[in-house]
């Protein structure tokens, strides 16, 4: 067995630094790629040490690793590879272009700390790392949406079809998505090809940012910072939802959305009225509240 003992305990502490149960200190600041990492490489081996049957799988997959970047790329190469899109392929793929871009690596670690802060469901960084689909999907998108850069379309639009198959999430490859972003639960998720998602936003699953029709050109929602969307909500057409907006599960949106404030309804409405629409201080993006408006229209 390649894992021969498990690393001391690591809890911690109120500045964001980590201290081992052996007294060490690991004072990388939290946002950095190398804290989370070395949470990641933890928890790993906590898991590992724990349940035995994972322990191949975690030291393949992680604890044999020696960055996000390998260790990612090679879990979405073993996720989205096939029988003729080889996973040794999509691995030089993926390092490659996370290593050309260190924005990617900077959004990756954005993408982990959401999910663990806004996800009560979300026991550890390693665990949304290898089990959260919407996480995996928004990760192979960038790479998508940097080969389309590229003008490499064809790989991109491959890329694009296997996380569609194999991740329940069709996000175009031109599409401009921002850094920490949860897609929770992400299933059936949909974003047209010339929608904008800022940064700090949640989606929830089954929404779809799409067009109204076979138009072209600039035709898909733009998606301010901080802004929630509930579960089942389509937003519809080259509109607007303004910063730390609030979209209601279940809506049907086709109109602007102001800052600050909450449409819910099927056609969407706004929570206050069209001309004094109420206004709410919070960031829903990141406090997740889905239900603060109903005691208010």
């Amino acid at each position: 067995m390649p894992i021969q003992q498990n690393p001391p305990a690591t809890s911690p502490t109120t500045n964001g630094t980590t201290v081992t149960s052996n007294g060490t200190v690991n004072s990388q600041p939290p946002e950095s790629a190398e804290w989370v990492w070395s949470q990641i490489k933890a928890e790993a081996r906590r898991d590992a040490e724990s349940e035995p049957a994972l322990a191949s799988y975690l030291y393949s997959t992680i604890i044999s690793h020696a960055s996000l970047t390998r260790s990612l790329s090679f879990h979405l190469g073993n996720k989205l590879c096939s029988s003729t899109l080889l996973s040794t392929l999509l691995y030089d793929l993926f390092l490659n272009t996370f290593s050309s871009d260190e924005s990617l690596l900077n959004a990756t670690v954005a993408d982990l700390r959401a999910a663990r802060a806004r996800d009560p469901a979300c026991i550890s960084f390693a665990h949304c790392l290898l089990n959260y689909k919407g996480f995996l999907a928004i990760q192979a998108h960038r790479v998508a949406h940097r080969l389309w850069a590229l003008n490499r379309k064809p790989i991109a639009l491959a890329l694009h079809s296997r996380v569609a198959d194999v991740f329940s999430v069709d996000i175009h490859p031109a599409a401009r998505v921002g850094k920490g972003i949860l897609l929770d639960h992400a299933t059936g998720v949909v974003i047209g090809e010339t929608a904008v998602v800022g940064n700090n936003v949640s989606i929830l699953h089954h929404v779809t940012l799409g067009g109204t029709g076979k138009v072209g050109g600039d035709r898909h929602p733009k998606i301010g910072d901080g802004v929630l969307i509930g579960a089942g909500a389509t937003v519809l057409g080259n509109v607007k939802i303004g910063e730390g907006a609030k979209i209601g599960a279940g809506s049907l949106v086709m109109i602007d959305v102001p800052a600050w404030t909450t449409a819910v309804g099927n056609p969407a409405r706004l929570v206050g009225g069209k001309e004094q629409p109420k206004v709410h201080e919070d960031v829903p993006g990141e406090t997740m509240d889905h239900t603060s408006f109903i005691y208010v229209i």
